[in-house]
């Protein structure tokens, strides 16, 4: 199997602060605005770099929201920055109204997605975002892997023309992809070929999968692990190419199960190949205080699971 190497940790929200930093660079129209957290999203570069094309909100994100709906209609491409339970579910009306209803070409970064947050608690983590905004019409979902691969989504976010939620977290993780690559939105990765069951991955999830793979490999099952950074709109061809292949998958991802990616997988799966699929997600539950590591492993989100799901998976296609 492929081999990849963790070049250092490092977290993705400073993945999204150097992509923003580039689009602002590479395009006058690009402004930020943040809602009193800009050294939580890492804004601070593109603060100091331009001045005049940045917006402290304060504590106000449905004005925020409104103030970048605005500016996009000006011919702006603002990004709007707050912790992603903040930035989802407490401005949810002006989200819907203001930039999805009018498909306004606002950029909703998100930072400190999942449980990953960790001490912070339930009351800061976020395992239903994706949900929320998988429910809008017209609304893009990226949720980066690692440090590239968020800098190189930020890029592309500014160029495409629409709204989009891109989704980071806080803690340092592996960053493995390579530094010169070019996102392309919509998408999917295939990491690793494999022959006996596919592991889609998303987000934190897609190093743990990797190392599932390997320890899967050391056990003669041969697993193809595919990165779905773009969970919306997603790439079906290769949801359906892999599985077509293998005959069975496992899906994982920092995210509750109602309204993530599991559950989109499954009704393509469902409408036009139906094969066995086990989950690893957050199940039905808020997230809790303790460390990230901690947390990560309480909920089952690891490469010991991902590698249990994949034998079980195949079990049931047996």
């Amino acid at each position: 199997m492929k081999k990849y190497t963790d070049t250092g940790k490092k977290d993705t929200r400073s993945g999204f602060g150097a992509g923003l930093l580039e689009a602002g660079k590479a395009d006058p129209r690009v402004v930020a605005l943040t809602a009193d957290l800009k050294g939580s999203l890492k804004m601070d570069a593109f603060a100091a770099e331009f001045p005049e094309r940045f917006i402290q909100c304060g504590i106000a994100e449905a004005n925020m929201v409104g103030a970048a709906a605005g500016l996009a209609l000006a011919g702006k491409i603002p990004f709007i920055g707050s912790f992603a339970e903040f930035v989802t579910g407490r401005v949810y009306d002006q989200v819907r109204q203001e930039v999805a209803y009018g498909m306004t070409n606002v950029k909703i970064a998100s930072s400190h997605a999942g449980i990953t947050l960790g001490e912070d608690g339930a009351t800061h983590q976020t395992m239903e975002d994706i949900a929320l905004m998988r429910a809008l019409p017209g609304m893009v979902i990226i949720n980066p892997c690692d440090y590239n691969q968020t800098k190189a989504a930020t890029v592309a976010a500014a160029k495409y023309d629409g709204p989009v939620y891109l989704r980071f977290g806080r803690p340092g993780v592996p960053n493995f992809t390579p530094e010169d690559q070019e996102f392309v939105i919509g998408k999917a990765l295939v990491m690793n070929e494999g022959k006996d069951v596919t592991i889609f991955a998303t987000g934190h999830l897609v190093w743990e999968s990797l190392l599932a793979a390997e320890a899967l490999e050391a056990e003669g099952i041969s697993a193809e692990v595919i990165d779905i950074a773009t969970i919306k709109p997603l790439d079906e061809e290769a949801v359906l190419a892999s599985v077509k292949k293998t005959g069975a998958a496992v899906v994982a991802e920092e995210h509750n199960t109602a309204g993530g990616l599991g559950e989109a997988i499954a009704g393509v799966l469902a409408a036009s190949l139906p094969a066995p699929l086990e989950f690893i997600n957050g199940g039905d539950r808020f997230g809790q205080t303790g460390t990230p590591s901690a947390l990560m492993k309480a909920y089952g989100l690891d490469a010991e699971h991902v590698a249990l799901a994949a034998k079980k998976v195949l079990a049931r296609k047996k």
